[in-house]
């Protein structure tokens, strides 16, 4: 699929605005625990993927958001940027990302010679290898424009060529609400084009991680055997891991309109959790945690000194999809 030319990719992206939740009032426990309905990744995982980085201007904010909402993403970088910007590439591994080859200066592959082809793939890929970024195994043609020279190069380097299964349109100036509902059209192993560099993009991540939590969906990796996407590397069942912490979600007492969710942190006692909420379902309180709201739905727990089992009541508002829970150490 073709794209017409990017326009504005480093313009100034706008911060994120931090949006304190308001606490509901205390709610009256009911003796009796409903069926377990611990948050997992049981309809799989897909692939969230961001061209045209790394940037001083947008990869900071675009990480830090990532992060405050619990998503893994694949972020494919340009060779010029990668030299330009090495400390963005290092902060993208840092923060768990994986990083593909986007070309060395984005131009239509399959307008060039296949040496050209072989210099734009050769030049990134030894740029981000310089800036501390590991060498690709993933490659995106700029525009999805490819053809027989490019697949060739490809297999000479050991590339995996990923396109998209769904494009955002974000290049395109798609609005907040439309970047978000093309992410909720997203099923196990399909992967999703998004860029770094528009505002809306930025201001969707929070809608983004509550659509995919509402879906039983996860934020993966993608794998380079068969170019989907899968569950990142030490992922598991029951709640979900990334680094060597993992939290288990289990159901307490409920009431109407109201339930509790018990959390158990094993593998650390060094933690951050990640709760993702489903809109409009909030977090009421929280025990035997220290707790955070990066936006409404985005709580980040921390301990607080009462050891790795904690838990939190969730007025629903109506909603019956349960929240989903990543734990990170350090």
């Amino acid at each position: 699929m073709r794209m017409i030319p990017r326009i504005s990719r480093h313009s100034l992206v706008a911060g994120l605005a931090a949006t304190a939740l308001a606490v509901a009032g205390a709610v009256a426990a009911t003796v009796g625990a409903v069926p377990a309905h611990a948050a997992t990744c049981s309809a799989g995982y897909v692939g969230l993927t961001f061209d045209d980085g790394p940037s001083n201007d947008h990869t900071p904010a675009l990480l830090s958001a990532l992060k405050q909402n619990g998503l893994k993403a694949t972020l494919f970088n340009e060779g010029q940027f990668a030299v330009a910007f090495p400390a963005q590439v290092q902060a993208e591994v840092a923060a768990g990302m994986s990083i593909g080859d986007h070309t060395y200066d984005h131009p239509d592959l399959t307008t060039l010679s296949q040496a050209q082809v072989d210099s734009e793939v050769s030049r990134t890929q030894t740029a981000i290898a310089s800036a501390g970024g590991g060498t690709p195994k993933l490659f995106r043609p700029p525009y999805g424009a490819t053809n027989a020279t490019v697949k060739a190069v490809e297999a000479k380097y050991g590339l995996t060529e990923i396109i998209w299964n769904i494009d955002s349109q974000d290049w395109n100036g798609a609005s907040v609400a439309q970047i978000v509902q093309a992410n909720s059209q997203l099923t196990n192993g399909q992967v999703i084009l998004m860029h770094e560099w528009p505002a809306n993009t930025l201001t969707a991540i929070p809608q983004i991680a509550q659509v995919l939590a509402s879906h039983n969906l996860c934020a993966g990796m993608i794998s380079p055997q068969t170019g989907r996407a899968v569950a990142p590397s030490g992922g598991g069942t029951g709640g979900g891991t990334t680094g060597s912490c993992t939290a288990t979600l289990s159901a307490g007492s409920s009431g109407n309109g109201w339930y509790n969710l018990n959390v158990a942190v094993t593998g650390s006692t060094a933690w951050t959790v990640t709760v993702n909420m489903v809109a409009p379902s909030v977090v009421a309180s929280t025990w035997n945690v220290n707790a955070t709201w990066p936006s409404q739905y985005v709580m980040k727990a921390m301990p607080n000194g009462s050891g790795n089992n904690w838990g939190f009541t969730v007025t629903t508002n109506g909603t019956t999809a349960r929240p989903t829970a990543t734990c990170s150490t350090g």
